[in-house]
This record gives C-alpha cells, sequence and structure tokens, in this order.
C-alpha cells in the first residue's frame, strides 16, 4: 500500500496558516483603494496601518516596514535605491541566495570558510579600502541552514560607516530579527501567502522613493489581503521551533549512524534546515528515489535545484562533493514517525 506523501522541503515554501488564511479572507472584505481620499480608502488605509503596526510588535522592529510582493523584490528595493552619499560599492557574501547575487553582480565577494561562515576580517579588509558601502549578508543559508554571526558583521560594517542589508527571508517569523540596517523577509517562509514579504528599513533617509504607494517607496496598491494573511502569520509565533529543532536533531543523529555526512555541522545552524551527503549516491538519483516513495526534499535552493550545475554555497565552502547532497527542511506539520520514514527510505537508497 502507497505510504502517505511526506513534505520536507519547508524552505522552499511551507503550507498557509490556517490564521493566515482567515485573515485574508477578511482581506478580500476590505476591497478599496488604501490610497483613495474618500471613506471607503480611508477605512482600507486604516486597516492596512493597523496592520504595518502589528507587524512590526510581532517582528519587535522599531524601524519602518515597506510591504513588497516577496524577499527579491524587497532586496532589488535595498540595492537599487540606496541613497546617494550612503555608499559607493557593494559586498556581498558568497554563499548569498541566487536573487542577491543577480542584484548585486559586480560587488565584492566575501569569503566564508569551510563550515559556510563569512570571514570577518575579510570583510574587514574591504571596508579598510573605502567606505561607505552596502554589505549584503544573509541570516540564514537556504541550503544548509548555516546561520551567520550578524551582531559581529553589523559592529563591523557600523565601524566602517557603511549599511547592512540581511536576506532573513529563511530566519523571520522563526528566529530573533538581527541586528541591521535594512532586511528582507518573505511571508511564505513562515505560513503566510505567497506574493507578500516586506523591506524592513532602519528609517526612510537610506532610500530613495522610488514609486507611488508605500510612502513614495514602491509602486502599486497595496495586497490588502495578502498583507494581512502576512500579519496573522506572524502574529501565531514560533512555539513549534523546539519541537522542530529535536527532529533535526534526531534525524541527524540517525544519519550520522548510517554512513552520513552532515554539511556544516560545526556551524551555528536554523533549527529547520540540514544538508546531508550520502556518499557515492548522486543528489539527482536521491531525490528522484525520494520522490518516488512520496517524500520531498531537495538539492539546493528552489530557486535553483531545477539546474544542474553544482551549488554555489558548497562551492564556495570549498565543499568537495556537492553533488552527492540533499537538503532537509522541517516545517510545523512534521511529525516523528515522518521522520522515521525518511531515514528508512535513506537507508533503502544507500543500500
Amino acid at each position: 500500500m502507497p505510504q502517505n506523501p511526506i513534505y520536507l522541503d519547508h524552505a522552499a515554501t511551507t503550507p498557509l496558516l490556517p490564521e493566515a488564511l482567515a485573515a485574508m479572507q477578511e482581506g478580500w472584505r476590505i476591497w478599496a483603494n488604501p490610497s483613495s481620499p474618500h471613506a471607503a480608502g480611508r477605512a482600507a488605509r486604516a486597516a492596512l496601518e493597523d496592520a504595518r503596526a502589528r507587524v512590526k510588535a510581532a517582528l519587535g522592529w522599531d524601524g519602518e516596514v515597506i510591504f513588497t510582493s516577496g524577499a527579491s523584490e524587497a532586496l532589488a528595493i535595498a540595492t537599487k535605491n540606496v541613497s546617494p552619499g550612503k555608499h559607493n560599492r557593494n559586498i556581498v557574501s558568497g554563499v548569498e541566495h541566487e536573487a542577491v547575487l543577480r542584484l548585486m553582480p559586480d560587488a565584492h565577494r566575501l569569503g566564508v570558510d569551510a563550515d559556510g561562515m563569512v570571514l570577518i576580517s575579510h570583510l574587514e579588509q574591504i571596508l579598510k579600502e573605502g567606505g561607505p558601502m552596502l554589505v549584503a549578508v544573509q541570516q540564514v543559508n537556504s541550503e544548509t541552514g548555516v546561520m551567520q554571526d550578524l551582531e559581529a558583521l553589523a559592529a563591523v560594517a557600523k565601524s566602517h560607516n557603511s549599511l547592512l542589508l540581511v536576506d532573513a527571508a529563511q530566519g523571520a517569523g522563526k528566529l530573533p530579527l538581527p541586528t541591521a540596517d535594512m532586511i528582507a523577509l518573505s511571508a511564505h517562509k513562515f505560513g503566510g501567502p505567497v506574493g507578500i514579504g516586506a523591506l524592513l528599513v532602519r528609517n526612510y533617509g537610506l532610500l530613495h522613493p522610488g514609486g507611488g504607494q508605500e510612502r513614495g517607496y514602491r509602486a502599486g496598491t497595496e495586497p490588502m489581503p495578502l498583507v494581512l494573511g502576512l500579519m496573522a502569520a506572524l502574529e501565531a509565533g514560533n512555539a513549534w521551533l523546539k519541537r522542530a529543532s529535536g527532529l533535526r536533531e534526531s534525524l541527524t543523529n540517525q544519519l550520522l549512524e548510517n554512513g552520513a555526512e552532515i554539511v556544516a555541522q560545526e556551524s551555528p545552524r536554523s533549527p529547520t534546515i540540514a544538508a546531508y551527503r550520502m556518499p557515492g549516491k548522486s543528489s539527482a538519483a536521491q531525490l528522484i528515489r525520494f520522490d518516488g516513495a512520496g517524500i520531498a526534499v531537495s538539492a539546493g535552493s528552489a530557486c535553483s535545484s531545477g539546474s544542474l550545475k553544482a551549488s554555489h554555497v558548497l562551492t564556495a565552502m570549498g565543499y568537495a562533493h556537492p553533488g552527492e547532497v540533499i537538503r532537509v527542511s522541517i516545517g510545523r506539520e512534521t511529525t516523528e514517525a515522518e521522520i522515521a520514514r525518511f531515514v528508512d527510505v535513506w537507508k533503502e537508497i544507500r543500500g
């Protein structure tokens, strides 16, 4: 009898929370344009600003919030609209998401060590060449789960009069926000709807306006239902993370007993993401076998897992066997039975 499908690719996207769906349904009833001056428009504007305040409260953020279509657009606004005089060059870590690397193709590339951690000494060296600069470093790597030391990186950037931009797509809504000047996030990574995200900005003075809505920093009518879904997903909290951390630890221990190699095992890592190597088995072959067994995993970030090229993240780390690594990412719904089933299939594939 076929096994029930098991979804272990929550870093790509995770199911919509019931609380977010209910908030979105209320949002569809607030149909007026928040920019309209009449009573219906003013009511929509009031609901939008209430949601903005609640998002800030849920995140513990005391700066500004610009709603976007997701983390990619938030990153684009942050990199393209920095106010004149705030930076003259860009710096980006070599393990950033493809969305960041595409936006900053000519940036200085920060090196990382074998465990995926940004070399702070390298950042200091580049910043000494002259600033101010815009430094882009992620909170959590989407392929390995490695968490960067953003407190230290923020301190170095600040000491050189430079700005820190953080891609927090894999951390926001789960982990505390890092210290940064700008932070990008995406709702569908923490149980909100696809198509909505935000750029958190320490103050509007960091950016020059680039649109008609969102205080003039983003063009397009604000999607009220999606905004409310994002808000509700954040307010649902992250109490489930403790259980997720236990599941990931259990999975790691079981796979170690069965011949796995843990990528970046010595680094601080997200409780929901881990990368595992199965020696002698290609990532593609593993994905096919797992999928055939009804288990969804990936071989990297969702934006690049369809590509046959080697992972730029593992390459930047100097990892010797990037073509034998898969990513497992855990969500609210993941159970011990699902982890046990994954381990059983791992053993079958390993042979």
